[in-house]
């Protein structure tokens, strides 16, 4: 069988940029075919659906998902209200599954585990862009299946594969031994995973936003159980670290957070420890002892649980057969790393981007949503809304409106990785760079144009990887 423009486009993933991809594609007329693992749409969204995001309504509905949802009576909600995730879900993404245009073409409990080209391997070349992708995935009840599509959208995310504790990028010893007592990413403390935390001493370790709001719930845990005990460790130095862009935040749910996370680690309810490295997690009864250095200096104390939130990374195994450029530093595409990645610019705002910064050596396959980001931290939503918007539009045979920007990104009031917060002003420190996509401003576009290395606009250029870790 040949290449044929009537076969659908596969998606991967239900969740908020993967169901955008659907709206967007049945906007413009073309065929969708949705596959989510989970039982239910946004299976991953329901993990931390006790989580409250910090960006407003406005900013995590997608517009083409809007207007397919208003045609059925769905009403947008407060645009100013910052949704938890099962809001998330009960009110925008439910009802975009289920949607007559979308339903039909979702594929529940279906397990993705390789995309390849029909009839041919990584190493075969003539012919290859004609064929169509076969994506094999297996059900709900183990039996495999391969389906066929004209073109594949990958929105799977980072959610199932999590940082281990190591700076390394490797588990610690003891780490594995102790996974009975130790969570990734941010566990319901005061709903299922009460019985773990309530009255014990529990070690939060990572910088970014998934660590504050871990560290807050267990507070508000600890208002209802006084017994509970919080230490919360950062592997780089500095309260400054998790106070993000503050009130300069133009998602002020955002600046809110950090300074909430400052305010509770300077009020003493919580044990702050930074920068610390774990060495080795060892089991010692019915609770756990950790051994590492503080300040460069050995040490060791007790806990009952551990919460990772150190980040996230992609899965690229089911992709072995495609043919990716991938930057080998932050594993998104060459032409997104240079916007994203904290070893070369330290300003929190990454300005939208699309197909251009998208596009993989394997024709007609993107990666969009947070797995797009690599290893990267500190996504939005909305910037994937407008990743499937640009790509969709280049697979309808639109190259203008994908080559537009269509989104005004809200700043995040940081540029920096010391303790001082450098000035806002237009752009992430100096206004959006016009062309050059390693630049993270204007002001630093115009100093590579001339010769200088680092950032021109007075950045750091230190890593603050850790910020989102």
């Amino acid at each position: 069988m040949t290449y044929t423009a009537e076969l659908p486009v596969a998606v991967i993933g239900a969740g908020p940029v993967g169901l955008a991809a659907a709206a967007h594609l049945v906007s413009r007329g073309l065929e969708p075919l949705v596959f989510e693992r989970g039982e239910s749409a946004a299976a991953a969204v329901a993990e931390w659906g006790h989580v409250r995001v910090f960006s407003p309504w406005e900013y995590n509905v997608d517009a083409a998902a809007r207007t397919l949802l208003e045609g059925t009576g769905w009403t947008m909600p407060d645009p100013d209200y910052l949704p938890t995730g099962a809001e998330l879900i009960a009110d925008y993404l439910a009802p975009l599954a289920s949607h007559p245009d979308i339903a039909p073409r979702l594929r529940l409990g279906a397990v993705v585990t390789a995309i390849t080209r029909q009839g041919h391997s990584k190493l075969s070349s003539v012919g290859r862009d004609q064929s169509p992708f076969v994506v094999v995935w297996t059900d709900a009840a183990g039996r495999q299946h391969r389906s066929m599509a004209r073109a594949v959208i990958d929105a799977s995310g980072t959610w199932l594969s999590p940082n281990p504790i190591g700076r390394d990028g490797l588990p610690v010893a003891g780490e594995i031994e102790a996974r009975d007592r130790v969570a990734y990413g941010i566990p319901d403390v005061l709903g299922k995973a009460r019985p773990d935390h309530a009255g014990r001493h529990t070690l939060v370790i990572g910088a970014g936003h998934s660590a504050i709001n871990a560290a807050l719930e267990l507070m508000d845990l600890q208002d209802e159980e006084p017994a509970t005990r919080i230490t919360w460790a950062t592997r780089s130095g500095g309260i400054e670290r998790i106070l993000g862009g503050g009130l300069a935040d133009e998602l002020p749910g955002r600046g809110r957070l950090g300074l909430r996370a400052a305010e509770a680690v300077q009020s003493g309810r919580v044990t702050f420890r930074s920068p610390f490295m774990v060495d080795e997690i060892a089991r010692q009864g019915d609770g756990l002892t950790i051994t590492g250095a503080e300040n460069g200096q050995p040490t060791s104390f007790e806990v009952d649980r551990i919460v990772v939130a150190t980040g996230f990374r992609p899965d690229l195994s089911i992709l072995s057969e495609l043919r990716l450029s991938l930057d080998p530093a932050v594993e998104a595409t060459p032409a997104l790393a240079p916007l994203i990645d904290p070893n070369l610019h330290s300003c929190g705002t990454v300005r939208p981007h699309g197909v251009v910064e998208l596009t993989q050596p394997e024709t007609d396959f993107y990666i969009v949503g947070m797995k797009s980001y690599g290893r990267a931290p500190t996504f939005l939503m909305t910037t994937g809304y407008e990743q499937v918007r640009s790509v969709v539009a280049e697979l309808a045979g639109d190259p203008v409106a994908a080559r537009e920007v269509r989104l005004k990104l809200p700043e995040t009031g940081v540029c920096k990785v010391s303790s001082r917060p450098a000035p806002v002003s237009g752009g992430c420190c100096g206004g959006a760079p016009k062309a050059d996509a390693s630049a993270c401003c204007a002001k630093d576009e115009a100093s590579k144009a001339e010769g200088k290395d680092g950032c021109g606009c007075g950045c750091s250029t230190e890593s603050e990887a850790e910020l989102a870790q």
